[in-house]
């Protein structure tokens, strides 16, 4: 049960979750607790921040799950972490159905943006690895 809990994470993973969209929402988890819940209306601001926590948090594993219900921004975000993180980490595109609650006064800022980010972290999908462009060419 225990396992099924955590998901087959370990305790000493980083793990991103990220919900893009007008409004995107972050949730980070360390060590298994989450550390961070924000939202970004900038996608350059949103790739900062990401390569800012990637690089000063040390783990065994760096792992960025994106909901994939905007692919494009989703890809967008991945490129442009690649650019500014100049380090190994790995990331998945996982499905967000059923991620979005329904919150009274329909978003009070951008609550359910950050929820739907903390669901994806617990979520499964195809795992793929980021090799930086200093190492691939």
């Amino acid at each position: 049960m225990i396992q099924k809990l955590e998901g087959g994470l370990d305790k000493n993973d980083l793990v991103l979750g990220i919900d893009p969209g007008q409004r995107t929402g972050l949730s980070v988890f360390y060590f298994g607790k989450e550390i961070e819940r924000s939202i970004f209306t900038s996608i350059e601001d949103l790739v900062m921040h990401v390569a800012k926590i990637l690089a000063e948090l040390k783990a065994e594993r760096k792992i960025v799950k994106i909901g994939n219900g905007n692919m494009n921004l989703a890809k967008e975000i991945i490129a442009l972490l690649n650019l500014r993180f100049c380090s190994d980490f790995e990331f998945e595109f996982v499905d967000e159905r059923r991620t979005s609650l329904k919150v009274k006064n329909y978003n009070q800022r951008g609550k359910r943006d950050m929820m739907s980010a903390k669901y994806i972290t617990q979520r499964e999908g195809y795992r793929h690895f980021i090799l930086p462009l200093s190492r691939t060419g």
